[in-house]
């Protein structure tokens, strides 16, 4: 599994610190230099198709690293593992 996480961090797309839930619109945008209102607005407009929008959201928030380098499914893996 952590060979799976340094995969992750190595793409360098981190969770944004410019957040409302949890960063991952605003990551997006820092990773493709536009403004991160574009990407929340053509998140809202995925949100309208049919589709696993809220899925994807979630997905990306558990595996995206922070600001700080650290991946919230990879403590949830760890801390279960104790």
């Amino acid at each position: 599994m952590d060979k799976f996480f340094s995969i992750v961090r190595g793409f360098g797309l981190k969770r944004g610190p410019q957040r409302w839930l949890a960063g991952v619109c605003g990551g997006i945008a820092a990773k493709l230099n536009v403004d991160v209102a574009y990407v929340r607005v053509g998140f809202l407009l995925f949100c309208l198709l049919p589709g696993p929008a809220i899925i994807f959201y979630i997905l990306a928030w558990l595996i995206l690293p922070d600001q700080q380098n650290r991946i919230a499914l990879e403590s949830f893996i760890s801390q279960r593992s104790r």
